[in-house]
């Protein structure tokens, strides 16, 4: 065997080894589908009568948050009417200045406090579960009204305590814990389309 040789070898095991590691997620996450269809029968209610979805998320889970808000304000898998979802992350401006003003914590409280409404929905995403700034939104959305869900790492964690409702991921690694997140994220836009009789292309 060529050093080049052993070298890819030893490379594939490793993504083996990742791809293993996902599959083994993906399959014990099945066991929680049945809430992610509750939860999006639920939303598509909410949104169909006027109501608004709000997300965050720091670093890779606002990525993953401001992916949900897309996929319902443009369209998932077929067309339909746009969807109110808002990445809290997103304006750059009130985030910085609440920041600087307020304090890191409250950069989404503050922000569910302005745009939530009674009956609307948070989407809280933390692969620790224990981020201090999204526990907060929750608590604050709870206090307004509104339906907080967490999507986190493995439990329990904080942030689904924060929460009403809570689907967890029980896998080893943050990358392993996000790629099941975006699984339940398009699980979720599948159901909110199912319920509102959209039509597949």
């Amino acid at each position: 065997m060529t050093a080049q040789t052993g070298a890819r070898t030893r490379t594939s095991t490793v993504h083996d080894r990742r791809l293993e590691a996902l599959a083994q997620a993906a399959l014990q996450f099945r066991d929680q589908v049945p809430t992610i269809e509750a939860w999006g029968r639920r939303l598509a209610h909410v949104l169909r009568s006027g109501g608004r979805l709000l997300a965050c998320g720091n670093g890779g889970s606002a990525a993953e948050a401001q992916h949900l808000t897309a996929e319902l304000v443009g369209r998932f898998e077929s067309e339909r009417c746009p969807l109110s979802a808002i990445p809290l992350h997103g304006d750059t401006s009130s985030v910085t200045a609440i920041g600087n003003d307020y304090g890191p914590v409250n950069v989404f409280e503050r922000q569910v406090q302005a745009h939530g409404r009674p009956g609307d929905v948070l989407v809280c995403l933390s692969t620790s579960g224990r981020s201090p700034n999204v526990v907060a939104a929750a608590h604050r959305a709870r206090r307004l009204g509104l339906a907080a869900w967490a999507v986190t790492g493995p439990g329990p964690n904080p942030l689904a305590a924060a929460c009403d409702d809570a689907i967890t991921v029980e896998a080893g690694t943050t990358s392993t814990v996000q790629e099941i997140h975006l699984a339940a994220i398009h699980l979720l836009c599948g159901v909110v389309d199912e319920t509102l009789g959209v039509r597949h292309a």
